[in-house]
């Protein structure tokens, strides 16, 4: 897909987001709540799913097909960099659908070998 990533980075899919769905790891925290955010706005639940920490991840997730994300916004970062073990990224999220709204979240992440996984909002 050359189309502009959904996550709003600037690039397209292709060099964004989507080597993150198709297996490569995320270098950093922030990149893999970019990727979760375009896997919920391309309806991606098996992504969402295989990027949790299994200590934390449902049995099985179901997407709300009525809600359209459109734009996402990185409030700020602590530490989930390259050489970091935990991450936090604040962000707010917009979605459409019977009516306008914003999910706004402080989420934990973790990195295990090469792979940052979410954990859980705080």
């Amino acid at each position: 897909m050359t189309s502009r990533c959904p996550c709003l980075s600037g690039e397209t899919y292709d060099l964004c987001c989507g080597p993150l769905h198709s297996g490569e790891p995320a270098p950093t925290a922030e990149r893999l709540m970019r990727s979760r955010f375009s896997a919920f706005a391309l309806g991606d639940a098996g992504y969402l799913l295989r990027s949790w920490h299994p200590s934390a991840r449902p049995a099985a997730l179901e997407l709300d097909g009525g809600l359209v994300w459109y734009r996402l916004d990185i409030v700020r970062t602590e530490a989930g960099g390259p050489f970091d073990t935990e991450g936090v990224v604040e962000f707010r999220a917009y979605f459409k659908g019977a009516e306008r709204g914003q999910l706004h979240e402080v989420s934990r992440f973790l990195r295990e070998g090469r792979d940052w996984f979410y954990v859980e909002a705080v």
